[in-house]
């Protein structure tokens, strides 16, 4: 399925953009289902985009108290360390709103149950996932209302970067030792997992995101280029400001907002 790409002036207006899609997605989806499910990611403007949503009053909208909240990669750094994406949405939207402490999902830390082995806590995550998986989900993970991704400038989506051990896993939930960025040890979803989600929504802005973009909605591979492999079931999303859509490839319809 071609992903749909929006392209919003510039960051500040994707940020908030975004996150009053995201409002919107989880209202329809409690409307329909009871419950929602989202998928976080980190960066800048995963973080912005939580922010804008704590500051908005549309959020009152969402019953947080029938929302999963899981993550999509995480830093295997201690609990509350400030590099952690769970710390940065903690901070930005969730100790703000009512969530369900037991429906808010962090990937373990170094210091949590597991210790200082990363394998083991990646274990973990894909047993907490898999006991959340219904039936109806054909699989061991849910299947997500949304899951959102940041884009780096190497094509990277979670913590899975070109060419790595992780490209190829079939589990849903795996260790990454050696990133190319810091902190080298991560854990991450793979790709089947991250194919599991209803709406994948892959986020970037900036001119360093363009050539990522513009390979991720071209025919590459995604070993070499992983954004090209992050599809949603049902609909995919590269939500951009303008300079990240500067190198669209010929052929890739965009809608722009104002």
């Amino acid at each position: 399925m071609t992903p749909t790409v929006l392209v919003h002036r510039d960051q500040e207006l994707l940020a908030k953009a975004v996150a009053a899609r995201l409002v919107t997605r989880i209202v329809d989806a409690q409307a329909a289902r009871g419950a929602a499910s989202i998928v976080l990611t980190g960066g800048g403007v995963g973080t912005a985009v939580l922010a804008e949503l704590a500051a908005t009053g549309a959020r009152d909208a969402i019953d947080w108290r029938k929302l999963d909240v899981w993550w999509g990669d995480e830093r295997f750094l201690p609990s509350g360390d400030p590099e952690r994406n769970e710390t940065g949405a903690r901070a930005a939207l969730l100790d703000h709103v009512g969530t369900d402490p037991a429906r808010v999902h962090p990937m373990p830390a170094s210091d949590g149950p597991d210790g200082d082995d990363p394998e083991k806590a990646a274990g973990r995550y894909a047993a907490e996932l898999r006991a959340a998986a219904r039936p109806e989900d054909h699989g061991p993970v849910p299947s997500f209302d949304v899951l959102m991704l940041g884009v780096g400038p190497d094509a990277h989506v979670a913590s899975l970067f070109p060419e790595m051990p992780a490209l190829y896993d079939e589990r849903p939930v795996v260790a990454v030792r050696g990133a190319p960025k810091p902190p080298p040890t991560r854990i991450s979803l793979t790709l089947p997992a991250i194919r599991a989600a209803r709406e994948v929504w892959a986020i970037a802005a900036g001119g360093a995101k363009a050539k990522a973009v513009r390979l991720g909605l071209s025919e590459a591979g995604p070993v070499q280029i992983p954004v090209a492999g992050a599809r949603g079931r049902g609909r995919t999303l590269f939500l951009l400001d303008r300079a990240a859509a500067a190198e669209l490839p010929p052929g890739i319809d965009r809608i722009a907002s104002p």
